[in-house]
């Protein structure tokens, strides 16, 4: 089993000046709550990161053009996603829009693993997951 996440943006350098303008311009109106709780202007969140690292489930990060191309399904962005024989939201755009705060986020994100039966996040484990693609923040 892996995880998902695929956040409400595009790839590529000019998608991501354009979202880096629009979380500092207009970060109300930003329409990627996962990328605004994971990154911050230009790096990733070190929170975020030690969790993501701690997390003994492979977890893969794709941005929506990216996961459309990939796996060719479509869903409502950001969305957090289980990977068996098949595909499933886990966390739904409307879950992850009613997180304040990356704890609660990482809360979300922890329930679900365990209510899937993944097993535990341990800090001390070496790093499992990949890096979100790219070289500019969502």
């Amino acid at each position: 089993m892996s995880i998902i996440f695929v956040y409400n943006a595009d790839s590529g350098l000019l998608s991501g000046l354009f979202d880096i303008g629009h979380k500092i311009l207009s970060p109300s109106t930003y329409s990627c709550n996962l990328c605004k709780l994971t990154f911050e202007t230009l790096t990733e969140n070190r929170k975020w990161r030690e969790f993501r690292e701690s997390v003994t489930v492979e977890m893969e990060f794709l941005h929506r053009d990216e996961f459309e191309k990939k796996y060719d399904l479509k869903f409502d962005y950001p969305v957090v996603l289980r990977k068996n024989n098949n595909i499933e939201v886990i966390l739904s755009k409307e879950e992850i829009d009613r997180f304040e705060n990356l704890d609660d986020l990482i809360a979300g994100v922890r329930k679900v693993l365990m209510a899937v039966g993944s097993g535990e996040c341990h800090p001390d484990l070496p790093l499992l997951s990949s890096r979100p693609q790219g070289g500019i923040s969502p």
